[in-house]
């Protein structure tokens, strides 16, 4: 593998702007697909109706393919600024991440196919389908990144042979369903903003019974983080560093304060920013890794020994500087556009 010269160098420099740019897209991909995963999970539990199952489709309509855009620059980011560790990432956790892959290309599928058959039994199946497909994507995520933070098993050449069942370890599972639960409120707060009548007040009383929910399993998470991980490491050599626990804490407070308030964009809003600072905590545990070993951290894929050449980075950094701003104002366009409450007419059969 090649490394970084000296730490204080250009190519140093340039890694670390690409590892904050890499979390960035993370946390925001989560905050954006995570409400329509979240709607998608909630799906059987709040559409009673041939209308509401539309309504809550609709929801996230216009949106769900837009936010996968930032899943694809999350991974094109690691592709790129980081590839050996994204060879580790698709060779070690092949299955898992071809099973994230193939429930969102059906989940995808599911809006379009609905509709196509006239037939109760035909639009089940997809409606199943929507929710299978929201669900794993969810708890995949959740999975995985719960065992990025514990640290993958990496021999001296940066592979592991853990493998999804290898996955399946109880804080990943825990982080699996900490995501759940967290996309499920989420998604119940944007059917506050894009519902009415019944259907809205479901989502409100989903989303409110949640609440508590994702407040244990947050404290309950962080406890088992400081016993099971090194994710805690950052934080105490810097204590400065723990002020970043106060967003995914003011997240919580106010989002509770404005969904009780019925002020639902606050809400969602609030919501996202626990997200986005749960995320950036995590990010700034591991580093200076991308993907930590454990037991034996010396094997860790690390900024320094996975980054591209530093012509690579300033290229890259050039294209994103001119691209991203190009897809926000195009994502702020469509919200704008569309994230209004919906009526009868906005419904399609």
């Amino acid at each position: 593998m090649t490394t970084l010269m000296e730490t204080g160098s250009l190519h140093y420099y340039l890694a670390m702007i690409w590892f904050i740019l890499w979390g960035v897209l993370w946390a925001v991909y989560f905050i954006l697909d995570g409400f329509d995963l979240g709607v998608g999970t909630l799906l059987p539990f709040l559409a009673r109706s041939e209308s509401d199952k539309r309504a809550v489709l609709n929801a996230t309509g216009p949106f769900w393919d837009g936010n996968e855009v930032w899943l694809i620059s999350a991974g094109g980011v690691t592709f790129a600024a980081f590839p050996y560790a994204y060879a580790q990432m698709f060779s070690g956790l092949y299955l898992a991440l071809m099973l994230l892959l193939f429930t969102l290309i059906v989940r995808g599928v599911s809006f379009e196919f609905r509709s196509k058959v006239e037939s109760d039994t035909w639009k089940k199946i997809w409606d199943t389908a929507h929710a299978v497909c929201s669900f794993l994507p969810a708890l995949l995520l959740g999975v995985a990144f719960g065992n990025i933070f514990q640290g993958i098993p990496l021999d001296e050449t940066g592979f592991s042979q853990a493998g999804l069942f290898g996955l399946l370890n109880p804080y990943g599972i825990a982080g699996g369903v900490l995501f759940v639960t967290i996309f499920m409120m989420h998604g119940a707060l944007w059917l506050c903003i894009r519902t009415t009548g019944e259907l809205k007040a479901r989502a409100e009383n989903v989303a409110t019974k949640l609440w508590p929910g994702v407040v244990v399993l947050t404290v309950l998470f962080l406890a088992y983080t400081a016993m099971s991980t090194q994710l805690f490491a950052n934080y105490m050599v810097y204590p400065v560093l723990f002020v970043i626990l106060l967003l995914p804490v003011a997240g919580l407070v106010l989002m509770r304060t404005y969904l009780g308030a019925g002020k639902y964009w606050m809400a969602w809003a609030s919501s996202g920013l626990y997200i986005g600072g749960t995320a950036l905590f995590g990010v700034v545990g591991i580093f200076p890794a991308i993907i930590p070993s454990n037991p034996n951290p010396a094997n860790s894929l690390t900024i320094m020994n996975s980054a591209s050449s530093p012509l690579t980075l300033e290229i890259m950094l050039g294209v994103a500087l001119v691209f991203v701003p190009i897809v926000i104002g195009y994502q702020s366009w469509v919200y704008k556009r569309f994230a209004t409450a919906m009526s009868v007419d906005d419904l399609q059969y």
